[in-house]
């Protein structure tokens, strides 16, 4: 199942004509958001949580200037290893496929060609959003106006917890995004359970998320049902055992931005890393765990929705 840039990999293919769930992975966290060989243990740790709870893996990335769903365990090693591999968004891919470049694909692009793949179901960490200080430097994340506009379901552990969690849910409401928190009041903050901010709706049981999404992309097919096309976010909140106490992450935050010189796309990298040498690896444990939970919430889900429509 090959076109002139996307390639969806045997096993992949065999799981769409199985009519099993398949879940997107993004490629970011290989190529930017830990250092090797963590990102490749973890990269392998993700695909094999999706397959234990009931899912097929398709890890999403360019390589060699050819959009890749699904990798083979060699083509992980490679983007692990390459350090000159992009960082992806939406506006980098077509530059990326002219050059024939590496590149590890952010949440924005890893929906973008999860859509077109005819992938419903994507788990990454944490979603880019509004980040603190927005007002003056306008820097906000293309994976909101993807929300609104692609039709994936996105599990996370919420808004990453750098940003301006209560900004961010306002643009998403603003937008028209289905904002859910699964088993918990309050939008999860990616390194701890609760961000204080009420500013979704809480579903309990996966069959209510997988319901919620033939209702809103009318998968049932109903001949008078409504198609209403653009994103769901389901906050995953982190585990209680690896969460972090909110007064000591939001201080190493602090410390972190008030040394930081970075802008635009490397300012998540440079934020994440600084946290892990500010944290002595505890954050990278963190994020980890978090992946996977994410993963296995989001098979379960993939599974469900298989067998319904």
């Amino acid at each position: 199942m090959t076109n002139r840039r996307i390639t969806i990999s045997e096993e992949v293919r065999t799981a769409f004509s199985q009519r099993q769930g398949i879940v997107a992975l993004e490629s970011t966290v290989i190529t930017h958001g830990l250092p090797y060989p963590d990102n490749l243990a973890t990269a392998r740790e993700l695909e094999q949580t999706v397959r234990d709870h009931g899912g097929i893996p398709a890890t999403i990335a360019v390589i060699e200037g050819q959009i890749h769903v699904g990798l083979t365990d060699l083509q992980l090693a490679t983007l692990a290893q390459d350090n000159h591999a992009m960082k992806l968004s939406r506006r980098d891919l077509p530059l990326a496929l002219s050059l024939n470049k590496n590149g590890g694909t952010t949440v924005a692009t890893t929906m973008l060609i999860a859509q077109e793949a005819g992938i419903r179901i994507f788990a990454t960490g944490g979603i880019g959003g509004v980040h603190r200080g927005a007002e003056e430097t306008f820097d906000i994340s293309a994976d909101l106006e993807e929300l609104a506009n692609t039709s994936v379901c996105v599990v996370c552990a919420g808004a990453k917890a750098v940003l301006d969690i209560p900004k961010t849910l306002e643009v998403l409401e603003t937008k028209g995004v289905p904002t859910i928190s699964y088993g918990c009041d309050d939008f999860p903050a990616f390194y701890y359970r609760n961000s204080g901010v009420n500013g979704s709706t809480r579903l309990d049981q996966i069959s209510d998320i997988t319901n919620l999404l033939i209702h809103k992309w009318n998968l049932a097919n109903w001949p008078d049902g409504l198609c209403f096309d653009g994103g769901v976010l389901i906050g995953n909140p982190i585990p209680l055992a690896d969460e972090y106490a909110k007064e000591e992450i939001e201080g190493l935050i602090e410390t972190a931005l008030s040394s930081m010189t970075a802008t635009g796309r490397d300012v998540t990298p440079y934020l994440l890393a600084e946290l892990g040498k500010l944290s002595a690896g505890k954050s990278k444990d963190s994020n980890i765990a978090l992946l996977k939970n994410n993963a296995a919430l989001a098979a379960q889900i993939a599974a469900s929705l298989a067998q319904k429509v």
